[in-house]
């Protein structure tokens, strides 16, 4: 799959045309990111991509390479930006290990009614490209291994006997709670866990 090319965007945002408006790969991820959500990955081709995004064919070839390069950076800049919303929602929880994990909850219940309940956009894709040597996949694991690590950490700290184990519960509860908040459209499933994971880590 041909190379990424490199990133527009800067410290303070996308960069910007003169015309204002965000730089052609900037409008691919966006537009990517908007569809990708709403209507599922496979379901939307190049040329309504290209279309909604209102850029030229090539941009996409020059920025990305590919649909697929596409949909890989859509993921990787999903994961960049909850890893940095974890990061300022646990700034000052550095020694409330349970407050550490609880925040997970809390981000899910607000990014599933953020998003209309449409699930989780990483297992959504790692349901649309279940093969296992696909980058997308690839992508997807890098996320979900950054988050068991925060959960293993945090239950460590928390005294948990095996905190590789328990790590590993809590992010099976994590999971089941954003699939029942996506059946039922609510997020009491992400409530319940959220209450569930402090009994798991209180019982170690």
């Amino acid at each position: 799959m041909p190379t990424r090319g490199p990133s527009t965007e800067t410290k303070g945002g996308p960069v910007r045309h003169r015309d204002s408006r965000p730089l052609p790969a900037d409008r691919l991820l966006d537009t990517a990111a908007a569809l990708f959500d709403r209507e599922g990955i496979r379901a939307v081709g190049i040329e309504r991509l290209i279309a909604e995004a209102d850029v030229a064919r090539a941009s996409l070839y020059q920025a990305f390479g590919s649909k697929d390069a596409l949909v890989v950076a859509y993921v990787e800049r999903a994961d960049r930006t909850d890893r940095e919303r974890y990061a300022r929602a646990v700034r000052a929880l550095a020694e409330d290990p349970r407050e550490r994990i609880a925040a997970f909850f809390r981000l899910a219940a607000a990014g599933i009614r953020r998003r209309r309940f449409r699930g989780c956009l990483y297992i959504n894709a790692a349901t649309e490209f279940p093969d296992p040597g696909h980058p997308v996949h690839d992508a997807v694991a890098a996320h979900r291994d950054w988050q068991r690590a925060e959960l293993v950490r945090a239950a460590g700290q928390a005294g948990a006997a095996d905190p590789e184990r328990l790590g590993t519960r809590l992010q099976l509860l994590y999971d089941g709670a954003l699939v029942g908040a996506k059946a039922l459209r609510d997020t009491g499933p992400i409530e319940e866990a959220a209450a569930l994971a402090v009994e798991l880590l209180a019982s170690g």
